[in-house]
């Protein structure tokens, strides 16, 4: 049980990672690794021992995250401040503009792509493993990461290059 406790305190700071990156905001985060952890620590006794504990935090992250879409009303809360995700800051502002407009455009994705694209690029998950916790098939994962690659290219193109006017006559 000690070593559990141990191991789940280490994966911390990745759960909070990916809950901001997945919600956008640094409360709503700090509920969902409150939730997840709350929900691991009452289904523990679902935990096999040896298999990825990783996984399975992650796994149950994504259920109480969709379990929290699904159960909001249809008023969409307006947030007091935007607030930009904690981010390296390198000497250049164009760097934090960059990285505003791809924290942007991850949150224009639909929530299936932009769980994918976060698992596997910020989380460093395999394939199989994002598969695994996201309980879909592993063609489905890389679907979806594919289209997800497509429209950030477009999203962030569009943002580079301003928006194009046509000329009606």
């Amino acid at each position: 049980m000690n070593d559990f406790a141990t191991r789940v305190q280490e994966l911390i700071p990745r759960l909070r990672r990916y809950a901001r990156a997945l919600t956008g905001d640094r409360g709503t985060a700090d509920d969902l690794v409150q939730d997840t952890l709350e929900r691991a620590w009452s289904k523990l006794h679902l935990w096999r021992h040896g298999s990825d504990l990783r996984a399975w935090l992650f796994t149950i992250m994504h259920n109480v995250h969709v379990n929290q879409i699904r159960s909001r009303s249809s008023a969409s809360l307006v947030p007091l401040d935007d607030e930009i995700a904690d981010a390296p800051v390198r000497a250049t502002q164009s760097d934090m503009l960059e990285v505003r407009d791809i924290d942007a455009a991850l949150h224009r994705l639909p929530i299936e792509q932009r769980e994918v694209v976060l698992l596997i690029a910020l989380e460093r998950m395999s394939y199989d493993e994002t598969a695994r916790s996201l309980r879909i098939p592993i063609g489905t994962v890389m679907s979806r990461l594919a289209r997800a690659r497509e429209r950030l290219r477009l999203l962030l193109a569009d943002e580079a290059g301003g928006t194009s006017l046509k000329v009606v006559k």
